[in-house]
């Protein structure tokens, strides 16, 4: 069956949110998101192929417990993650192990794996202890689990995680924090390469739509980063032209009443006011109406009253 047109892909945003986790290396990293392990319909979520001239460690801590060759499972914020999806990790591993085009091509020492989740899994960590391995917090919401495991494994709790090194992932959430995403768009404003573009979109485009109340919000209370106008350019288009009508309709009455210069005033008055409060800055505006900058400031900071 397949997935209803209204559910939100997480999954793609996921793959996009550790891009930006790790941009640091990412130049001795590669992402393959999807990965097929054979021609049969059993994919891992990502594989991430760190480089043969790559030495030393990762430098987000994520990417610590990360070998050569590193499997990754990643749950939705509505999905569970059970003892089953744990194993089923495990073997997707061993599998892609096996599936060398040469015996012992890719060796046991050389692969890690990790599983993703908002929420602290409490079921699964029960049961793992259970059947006798250990669980250590090494970071905060970054929990290894060993004792008879052929690779080393981490489970990465989004929720978590330091807010100052993770915001990616922390807004990858229903319930994303107001901090996180205007910390998160404020860092965004100051990545510029293609790769790093593309991934901010790919986390916003799915943190909107899980968030779009708080979106708006922080649109139409502070400036917006570059990336976010650009997602939300059509509603922030549709506001604008909402206020022009309407400032345009009272400059006219106005004008009527007062002399129709006055009124055209009054009317560009209000759509600079209004386009100012939908978070749009100066720049901006004067770019969009024709106005001078210097009159556009003027008519912000009151002196044109």
């Amino acid at each position: 069956m397949g997935d209803s047109p209204d559910k939100i892909q997480w999954h793609p945003a996921f793959y996009a949110a550790t891009g930006l986790e790790l941009h640091e290396d990412m130049e001795r990293l590669e992402l393959k998101s999807e990965y097929n392990l054979s021609k049969e319909p059993i994919r891992i979520d990502l594989l991430i192929i760190k480089n043969d001239e790559a030495i030393g460690k990762i430098k987000n801590e994520i990417g610590h417990i990360m070998r050569k060759y590193n499997v990754i499972e990643y749950k939705s914020p509505e999905d569970n993650m059970t003892i089953d999806d744990f194993y089923k990790t495990i073997g997707y591993a061993c599998l892609y192990k096996g599936y060398g085009n040469t015996v012992n091509e890719i060796q046991e020492n050389e692969l890690s794996v990790s599983l993703f989740r908002e929420v602290y899994p409490e079921k699964l960590f029960l049961t793992l202890c259970e059947q006798g391995h250990r669980i250590k917090e090494r970071y905060p919401g970054i929990y290894y689990v060993t004792g008879n495991l052929p690779f080393p494994v981490q489970i990465v709790v989004t929720k978590q995680l330091k807010r100052e090194n993770h915001r990616c992932l922390r807004i990858l959430s229903a319930n994303a924090d107001r901090e996180d995403v205007e910390a998160f768009l404020s860092e965004a404003d100051k990545m510029d390469s293609p790769r790093e573009r593309n991934n901010i979109d790919a986390v916003l485009q799915v943190s909107v739509r899980a968030n779009y109340e708080l979106y708006q919000e922080i649109r139409r209370k502070s400036t917006m980063c570059e990336a976010l106008r650009e997602l939300m350019k059509d509603e922030i288009e549709h506001d604008v032209n909402e206020a022009k009508e309407k400032a345009m309709r009272e400059g006219r009455a106005a004008g009527l009443a007062e002399g129709r210069a006055e009124g055209e005033v009054i009317g560009e008055t209000k759509i600079i006011v209004n386009m100012s409060k939908k978070g749009l800055s100066p720049e901006e505006i004067a770019s969009m109406t024709g106005k001078e900058l210097e009159d556009v400031r003027t008519i912000l900071e009151g002196k044109s009253w």
